[in-house]
């Protein structure tokens, strides 16, 4: 396994100015990236201090079905002893989701041990599961390759209710199909048949969609002791009660501040990534196992199309007895996550840095400070075949980026064509054509109307041909179909849906073909935050 660092034009506009120096990025965050950010955050932390056995024991219950590992106990004991902790988190996917979850929790590890070396103090990492999520439609899913093709491959079950991903129960029959029908896509290696009785052991210890993303992130990372904590859980919800009840109380003040911070980011340039209003509650209100959006309207918290109205003082009552009935939002959940954790850094994507610059006075309306943002890693996984396709046609990860594969592939394609055969079908077409017009001329002087028949006829004569074009094509193409594979399958492996490969695959696909052993070997290679793109040879 070899590790490469590579620069890249970002194309994400406000990633790229949060990597430069002097530009406008900068006045909407705390802290700009530096070793002097972290040293300054530490200190504002241990100002802060405050007792950390609750939120510790909280989050060791949380683990302890899943199984901790001795580093991840060790974590513990430093985190109840006043331990800082770097951050990131995400929905709950299949499969662990896209390939940036896991980048995401390499991200927070690597960065995590690079502070605790670098302060001289402990730092834990933390993933933060957003279970309390409801759009199941965005994590119900995954891509695979079959054979060189492109696949994606959904979990069958579907809900209309907007039930959270922490209480949504899974269908383990149609999981284990999903599963089957995903291993089966990556192919037959030394270690599928291993592969698919750990997964499908992990989904039978699980309930729902949280339960078997944080089963399967937990084998991947527990060696390394990654602590996890579940938004949505009954325990860390009460725990955050009091939370609760300041977002609440300054809603209005957090909703005008967001919208008035987006309204500026617009102004300097970039687009809204959020599309605030004052009217926004920022808050989602649990009804009947649904999450539901809340407003506020007329000094009430609303959503009128599920027929919610509460006054102040009954929302406040919920955060106190019963805050599991709330969640937070893309506004809030940052301003949650720094009440209830020792945030170092948050680990988060270009999407979560952009929305994260219109929340700096939103903290500090809670007398909170913005923790540091840190950009996760960029990482893409190359198999050793696509490494030999990449040499065999002189290619490099950066030219399949910009569509040189693709480039090459219809060249080739254009190449191979028949020519020769193309023009005797257009001759015969033509002289079809001519005969038609002589035909048609004869019947016009004969009085005799034809038309229709004759438009219908030459119709289905023009459909053969075209027809019979195809079929040259398609006979041309198959005897070409290696080469043509070579170049589809550089194509799907490194630029899938036309982005990159995080996005599209989950890290099991290269565990089926490297094995068991991919996150630990990954782990022990040296990265650092910046603005690079790593390759990963396996």
């Amino acid at each position: 396994m070899k590790l490469e660092s590579i620069q890249v034009p970002v194309k994400n506009r406000v990633l790229a100015d949060y990597w430069s120096p002097n530009t406008a990025i900068h006045t909407f965050f705390e802290y700009e990236y530096s070793d002097e950010s972290f040293k300054q955050r530490v200190k504002y932390l241990e100002q802060q201090a405050r007792d950390q056995k609750e939120l510790t024991a909280i989050i060791r219950r949380y683990m302890e079905p899943l199984g901790l590992s001795e580093k991840a106990k060790e974590h513990l004991q430093q985190l109840e002893q006043g331990a800082v902790a770097v951050v990131g988190g995400q929905q709950a996917g299949v499969l662990t989701g896209p390939l940036y979850s896991v980048h995401k929790a390499i991200s927070v590890i690597t960065l995590a041990k690079e502070q605790s070396e670098k302060l001289q103090r402990a730092v834990v990492p933390v993933f933060w599961i957003a279970g309390e999520d409801h759009d199941l439609e965005e994590i119900n899913h995954t891509y695979t390759m079959h054979g060189v093709e492109l696949k994606k491959r959904a979990y069958s079950e579907r809900s209309r209710r907007k039930t959270m991903a922490s209480t949504t129960s899974l269908n383990k029959e149609s999981m284990t199909q999903l599963i089957n029908t995903i291993v089966k896509d990556f192919g037959e290696t030394v270690y599928t048949e291993g592969l698919i009785k750990q997964l499908v052991d992990a989904l039978n210890k699980s309930e729902t969609f949280t339960d078997f993303f944080a089963r399967l992130m937990n084998q991947l990372f527990k060696e390394e002791g990654l602590l996890m904590i579940d938004a949505a859980d009954v325990g860390f919800r009460q725990y955050e009660s009091e939370y609760f009840a300041q977002i609440i109380n300054h809603s209005e003040e957090i909703a005008r501040l967001v919208t008035e911070k987006e309204n500026e980011f617009e102004r300097v340039g970039y687009d809204k990534p959020i599309f605030a209003t004052n009217e926004a509650a920022n808050l989602f209100y649990v009804k009947d196992g649904e999450r539901h959006l809340l407003e506020r309207r007329h000094h009430q918290f609303v959503n009128l199309a599920a027929n919610i109205k509460l006054s102040r003082e009954e929302l406040l009552a919920i955060a106190e007895k019963h805050p599991e009935q709330l969640s937070n939002n893309v506004v809030t959940r940052p301003l949650m996550q720094e009440m209830a954790l020792p945030v170092l850094a948050f680990v988060g994507g270009p999407g979560e840095l952009a929305y994260w610059a219109t929340l700096k006075d939103a903290f500090v309306a809670l007398n909170l400070q913005m923790p540091i943002f840190a950009p996760r890693l960029n990482i893409t996984i190359i198999t050793r075949q696509v490494e030999q396709l990449l040499y065999e046609y002189s290619l490099t990860v950066e030219d399949v980026w910009e569509g040189k594969a693709l480039q090459l592939k219809n060249q080739f394609i254009a190449d191979v064509q028949d020519e020769e055969a193309k023009k005797q079908i257009q001759t015969m077409q033509r002289l079809l054509l001519e005969q038609y017009e002589a035909f048609e001329a004869y019947l016009t002087e004969q009085q005799i109307s034809l038309e229709k028949i004759l438009a219908k006829n030459k119709e289905n004569h023009l459909k053969q041909f075209e027809y019979m074009q195809q079929k040259v094509e398609q006979t041309v193409l198959s005897k070409h179909e290696t080469t043509i594979r070579k170049f589809t399958k550089l194509q799907n492996e490194l630029y899938p849906n036309d982005g990159y490969q995080e996005r599209s695959y989950n890290p099991y696909q290269y565990i089926n073909e490297f094995g068991p052993k991919l996150i630990d070997e990954m782990l022990k290679k040296t990265y650092s935050i910046g603005n690079h793109h790593y390759m990963l040879y396996l």
